[in-house]
């Protein structure tokens, strides 16, 4: 992974990806204690940050190859992504997804064009099964977080926050990305080395599922105990990626770490103050901001809101917050 092959992804996505914008608002600002900023890609492609990876990967497959379609496991927002990518591109596309992902993200991504595979994330092996069905019917496999194209892709979001937080005077800052397996922590990370050196990456994760806070604390990858049983299904991974790891180790800050109850209140928040939607495990780096600000430093603070892929009834649990 390099900053080259961001750049590269940047020009791929060029006229494909939507550039987001950087929010803020005095109400938030007033709640965090410092001027924070919000990076919503909520209102990427298909709700979330996943279609700038997944369009990367299938623009730098050779064409031969992405002919024969592709592959992918997700929760539901890579998923959207890759069937999006794929129907971009004009290849099939099968996407293997936990029987509890969210009803929307499901039926948007079958609404999509892909061919939906769902599994028991509790009793079964997602990467098992992504290999066999690979194996069996000649498809690319396209990796959530832990494949080189894909991050350089996440990364994309990173030069844009580079480019922005100049525009307003930002030289130093946290940087809090909702994290899961990495990719897009990792991306930006990368980016903002090269682009923004005094912008510093901290993931953020839910309560129980903080494998990256603990294994950037511990020095080597952790585990989660779980996999499932939290609202934060966007970001529940079993543990950080073999390349996405060892960049988050060099390059960021320690992790931060909310409640269920935390992230409910942070999507209310957003949807109140600056109207956007976001889902549980996207409004983690908003929560980390809002309500752990005597574990950040500085006067100014960005943050992700990395999809915004909401049941209804999740989303009126978090209005109820308010």
């Amino acid at each position: 992974m390099n900053i080259e092959m961001i750049r590269a992804a940047a020009q791929r996505l060029e006229g494909q990806a939507r550039r987001t914008p950087l929010l803020s608002s005095p109400f938030l600002d007033e709640i965090a204690g410092r001027r924070l900023w919000v990076k919503p890609e909520c209102l990427q492609h298909t709700g979330s940050f996943k279609f700038r990876g997944a369009y990367n990967a299938l623009a730098s497959m050779d064409e031969q190859v992405r002919k024969r379609g592709v592959i992918a496991f997700s929760s539901g927002n890579h998923a959207q992504g890759v069937a999006l990518a794929a129907r971009m591109h004009g290849v099939p596309a099968v996407i293997i997804m936990p029987a509890d992902s969210p009803a929307l993200k499901l039926a948007n991504t079958a609404d999509l064009g892909a061919e939906v595979i769902t599994y028991d994330r509790a009793t079964e092996d997602r990467d098992e099964i992504g290999e066999r069905l690979s194996a069996e019917r000649g498809l690319t496999l396209v990796k959530p977080f832990d494949e080189p194209q894909v991050i350089a892709g996440q990364g994309t979001c990173g030069l844009e926050i580079a480019q922005q937080a100049a525009e307003q005077g930002i030289e130093t800052a946290d940087v809090i990305v909702c994290c899961g397996g990495g990719g897009l922590t990792s991306g930006i990370a990368l980016a903002l080395e090269a682009e923004a050196p005094g912008l510093r990456v901290r993931p953020a994760e839910p309560a129980g599922f903080d494998d990256v806070a603990r294994s950037l604390q511990s020095g080597g990858i952790e585990r989660n105990a779980q996999t499932s049983g939290n609202i934060c299904d966007a970001i529940i991974t079993p543990q950080p990626g073999n390349i996405t790891f060892p960049i988050m180790k060099r390059l960021c800050g320690p992790g931060l770490v909310v409640t269920e109850e935390e992230a409910l209140a942070a999507m209310g928040q957003a949807f109140n103050r600056i109207k956007l939607v976001a889902e549980p495990g996207a409004a983690v780096a908003l929560a980390a901001a809002l309500y752990r600000a005597d574990q950040i430093a500085g006067e100014d603070v960005i943050v992700t809101i990395s999809g915004g892929n909401v049941d209804p009834a999740m989303f009126a649990r978090a209005l109820a917050t308010l």
